[in-house]
């Protein structure tokens, strides 16, 4: 290593022995190497975290003594005079001459916003992430933050080839016909060049940037020990729970792999719908830290060349995009989570692709089910029943206020539709604000909540850029029904059925048991006092008979309704006879 010598033949496999002398000095044989010196602290691999820490730390105090000095610089006019908050005025006129000059008379949130952007592409994106928190951080705040830029400069095309061949093991033109040095795009992580392959297809081939993975890595570790002091001083935006759910996510991001699993997933998820379409990849070109991809060659919704479409047209796109976020969100439960005009293409043929699928939201089966719920009742109008499946997926804090919280979403929900009886209703800018209620009353929602908002937001401003007067509520209603059908599907009831056999089966096994151990407690109730009510002690052998019957006669006829009229009869009769 470092060695600048060249050797015509390779060297032999073994060194003869050194010959030692009286003073034990080595003779080396063949050419004089160089060796690299080895060295032995163990503290060497800690030194970027150190440097970033301290780094870290003085935007910190940075970012807290700013605070202080825009808090004094909001007073009122007259408590600027005199004695008037002496001390506090003082403290920030000292604190004043020690900030940027540049930051000194900046509001707090431009100050944050700009302090993010010193830090680098980790905290641009953490900001990004704090941006959509609507639900928990002011408005002031994550309007500043929605500014925040994830261009940065290029890095060069020699660069970007050195990588291709490392990762793949090759010469650049040993994979790739032609690739164009020109990116399409450079963001913090990535950047991307237009390639083609020499089977003739066109591609998009994304790389990370050198030394990218090893800064944010080293971030993450900082933040999330960052994360626990920010707990204690400020609990009420939940610090620790927006950088933990920023890790997770960029943790992903950084590796190339996670958005080529998320492209086939989302592949798979609409292949019965050929107007919905996500880029193929070509594994074979894809490591870590490079993805290849196939090219879209189409229309952004906000290139002014779409409106050559006609009307017909558009309304076409427009009822496709409608359909592929809603049932992302709401039929899979797996989802863009970076949704925004630019990652959606029209393609010549008018379909709809969609881009840039290293970030995903996912809902497991609970939260998927009562967002199901809960959107069909609020495109009806149905407001109790919106306001108790919005309180299903929520997570009470210390001090929580479930039934306050209900009672206010359902007034906002009444408002809501006075006031929209006339106009368009904003369904993303409802569940937002739902979501702020909840902050009130210390109940929280995930984080999957708020992205699945953006991607509301972006369904409707797209739909009313192509088609100013969309209706946003019928268009969903239209939509979110058939997912709704589909969900009491008979067929999609057996699947779940045949998904639950084993526990069914287990139930069978044990039905004896459980009939013996409820004759039991039945009896030792009956000798310690009389029931008041002669059925009360066979509550729990009714049921488990009830459940036994609906399963046999289910398997047997292969019925799924049947399953359900049976639970249903046999909750009637305990709810009736019981105590």
């Amino acid at each position: 290593m470092g060695d600048t010598e060249t050797h015509t033949t390779p060297p032999p496999a073994t060194e003869p022995a050194a010959a030692s002398g009286a003073a034990g000095r080595r003779v080396p044989s063949g050419p004089r190497r160089k060796y690299q010196k080895i060295s032995f602290n163990p503290f060497a691999q800690y030194r970027g975290v150190v440097r970033r820490f301290v780094l870290l730390y003085k935007h910190a105090i940075g970012l807290f003594a700013g605070a202080f000095v825009a808090s004094v610089n909001q007073l009122p006019a007259y408590q600027k005079k005199g004695l008037h908050k002496g001390f506090r005025r003082a403290t920030a006129a000292v604190l004043r001459k020690l900030l940027k000059k540049e930051l000194r008379d900046l509001p707090f949130e431009v100050q944050l916003r700009s302090r993010l952007q010193m830090l680098g592409p980790t905290y641009v994106k953490l900001g990004q992430v704090m941006a959509i928190r609507e639900d928990i951080l002011p408005p002031s705040i994550t309007d500043e933050l929605k500014k925040l830029l994830d261009q940065l400069p290029e890095i060069p095309f020699e660069v970007v080839k050195a990588i291709l061949e490392d990762n793949l093991g090759g010469p650049v033109e040993e994979f790739f016909a032609e690739i164009d040095p020109r990116p399409l795009g450079s963001a913090s992580i990535g950047q991307t060049h237009r390639a083609q392959l020499h089977s003739g297809e066109t591609v998009v081939v994304k790389v990370i940037k050198p030394g990218i993975r090893e800064l944010i890595l080293q971030d993450l570790k900082l933040l999330q020990i960052l994360a626990g002091l920010l707990e204690k001083l400020i609990p009420r935006y939940q610090p620790q729970q927006i950088i933990n759910e920023f890790c997770n996510y960029t943790e992903k991001e950084i590796n190339l792999v996670y958005e080529a699993d998320h492209a086939e997933i989302f592949a798979a998820n609409f292949a019965d719908d050929p107007d919905i379409v996500f880029p193929r990849i070509y594994r074979e070109f894809t490591t870590r830290d490079v993805l290849c991809m196939e090219y879209f060659d189409g229309l952004k919704p906000t290139d002014p060349a779409i409106f050559d479409l006609p009307p017909e047209a558009l309304d076409q796109v427009v009822d496709i995009g409608a359909r592929a976020i809603i049932r992302m969100l709401y039929d899979h439960g797996f989802f863009h989570a970076d949704l925004h005009a630019g990652n959606i293409i029209v393609l010549p043929d008018l379909k709809i692709g969609f881009i840039d699928l290293g970030m995903v939201g996912r809902f497991e089966e609970r939260i998927k089910r009562n967002l199901l719920f809960y959107f069909n009742a609020l495109v009806h109008g149905d407001i109790e029943h919106s306001a108790k499946y919005i309180l299903a997926m929520a997570q009470p804090g210390k001090k929580g206020d479930p039934e306050g919280f209900r009672r206010a979403v359902s007034d906002l929900l009444r408002r809501y539709r006075v006031q929209n009886a006339h106009g368009d209703m904003s369904l993303a800018e409802l569940i937002l604000e739902s979501l702020k209620i909840g902050a009130q009353f210390n109940i929280f929602f995930p984080v999957e909540m708020t992205l699945m908002v953006k991607a509301l937001v972006t369904f409707e401003g797209v739909g009313r850029h192509l088609k100013p007067k969309l209706d946003v509520v019928e268009t969903s209603r239209k939509h979110v029904q058939k997912v709704y059908e589909q969900y009491y599907h008979p067929r999609f009831l057996t699947q779940q059925l045949i998904r639950n056999l084993p526990e069914l089966l287990d139930l069978l096994t044990q039905f004896p048991e459980l009939v013996s151990e409820s004759a039991r407690q039945w009896e030792r109730s009956l000798r310690q006092r009389p029931p008041e009510n002669p059925l009360v002690g066979i509550k729990s052998t009714m049921l488990a008979g009830s459940l036994i019957i609906a399963a046999v006669i289910t398997l047997v006829q292969g019925g799924p309704q049947l399953l359900w009229i049976l639970l249903f009869l046999a909750g009637g009769i305990l709810a009736l006879f019981g105590k």
